[in-house]
């Protein structure tokens, strides 16, 4: 039995690398090896789980179901063996994370400070960076993105949010220039927009099911911190397009007020994501569980104007 659950495995890694050569890369293991396992695998069952060329090898149609499968059955097991995990020992070690400067101040280390003082064997290494990682080269346990994600198999993501974009401006600004009512009058306005190295984003609505609509405003003025952005919004410099829990204080005190309100803002997903692995360390499951269950209240009641 246990071959058979060590060639079930081998099997499905060899289906997510794509080949027998990468899989071998991933499982540090032969070429010949794995091309041995699964050729045992399949003699076993009576059946090709691959076609093979010189070049690649791709799932046979009876090797697509048995992956799904098998994909199922390794997550009861995974599932399983978890579960008695956490009946034995308490959450704890370290874990290190990686997540954006601001969101992660503000939305993401409150709540695993939470976490920690539930868990007081649970330590936090967290590190507040723009620049996307490389959560293997760099050694962390998981990272906290927001927007799409690159494609990636040697990684797997959970959603754990959604955060929503707003356009406002101090009351000041909108005395003197009055508010946009559409998108097209956008450009008749000042903005301080967000970009890296002078380059500029540009601000993007939803129209339903047709492509979002990509508004380049006007501006003087591209700053790199979104808490930059706010201020200067604040100060009367122009409009300002920002995340709803970055304004939310900001917009309840009266100094900053929405616009184009009848426009849904875009909204955005916010990832954990963390190397492919066979079996979740207690601590990783935690997080991501803990973060999945408060982080979404956290910003909806932040989104609440």
């Amino acid at each position: 039995m246990a071959d058979r659950l060590t060639g079930v495995s081998l099997f499905v890694e060899t289906a997510e690398a794509g080949g027998f050569s990468a899989a071998a890369e991933r499982l540090n293991l032969s070429r010949s090896a794995v091309g041995k396992a699964i050729a045992r695998l399949e003699e076993r069952l009576g059946t090709r789980l691959f076609h093979r060329t010189t070049r690649s090898q791709s799932l046979t149609e009876d090797g697509q179901i048995y992956y799904e499968r098998c994909l199922r059955a390794l997550a009861e097991i995974r599932d399983g063996e978890a579960l008695l995990e956490s009946g034995r020992r308490e959450v704890g070690g370290r874990l290190r994370v990686t997540m954006p400067a601001l969101f992660g101040r503000v939305c993401v280390a409150p709540l695993l400070l939470r976490l920690a003082a539930q868990h007081p064997a649970l330590e936090l290494e967290l590190n507040f960076n723009d620049r996307r990682v490389d959560l293997v080269e760099d050694g962390y346990d998981l990272a906290i993105r927001n927007g799409a994600l690159e494609s990636d198999t040697h990684l797997v993501a959970r959603r754990i949010a959604q955060q929503r974009m707003t356009v406002c401006a101090s009351p000041v600004y909108l005395q003197k220039h009055g508010a946009p009512l559409t998108l097209t009058a956008l450009a008749d306005h000042q903005a301080v927009l967000y970009g890296r190295s002078g380059e500029a984003r540009s601000w993007l609505f939803p129209m339903g099911s047709a492509p979002a609509v990509e508004v380049m405003p006007k501006s003087r003025f591209i700053f790199d911190s979104l808490d930059a952005i706010a201020d200067a919004a604040m100060a009367g410099v122009g409009l300002a397009w920002l995340p709803c829990w970055l304004v939310a204080e900001r917009v309840r005190n009266g100094d900053l007020i929405r616009v184009l309100t009848d426009h849904p803002g875009l909204v955005f997903d916010v990832h954990a994501v963390w190397p492919r692995t066979p079996l979740l360390p207690m601590r990783m499951r935690a997080a991501i569980d803990f973060l999945v269950a408060n982080l979404s209240r956290l910003m909806s009641n932040e989104v609440g104007l």
